[in-house]
């Protein structure tokens, strides 16, 4: 499978940047919030097995790019599991990997003005170029 492209690599860090700027000290990851907030936009277009997944796949996706990534699972209900503590100092990376690749793969499954859209209903004060 091909690498996210670069437009979806930029929104990746810039839904992880935001998240980043509201995160608290006692928050989870910004990554964790990230998906967190994709999967409730993309379980109401999908359902909970759809959002699954595609998780899944992104999840063994930035493994190949981020090993630590290994130590992570992911739960039935959608939530991670070791993502902090199997991260430490690689977190900006695994979560840029994991989140990337989870938007190319909403790109590839449903194109690319539906996953905007998606996108758009969790982070509506996001501008995004929809093509």
């Amino acid at each position: 499978m091909e690498k996210p492209s670069t437009s979806i690599q930029e929104l990746a860090r810039r839904l992880l940047s935001m998240e980043a700027a509201k995160r608290a000290e006692t928050d989870p990851h910004e990554a964790q919030r990230v998906c967190e907030k994709l999967r409730l936009a993309l379980t109401r277009f999908a359902g909970a097995d759809g959002f699954l997944a595609l998780m899944r796949r992104s999840l063994a996706l930035a493994r190949a790019e981020v090993p630590a990534l290994e130590a992570v699972k992911l739960r039935p209900d959608g939530c991670f599991v070791g993502f902090e503590a199997a991260l430490g100092g690689n977190g900006t990376e695994a979560g840029a990997a994991l989140t990337g690749h989870f938007l190319w793969l909403l790109v590839t499954f449903v194109g690319e003005p539906i996953a905007l859209r998606l996108v758009s209903e969790a982070w509506p004060d996001v501008l995004i170029d929809d093509r």
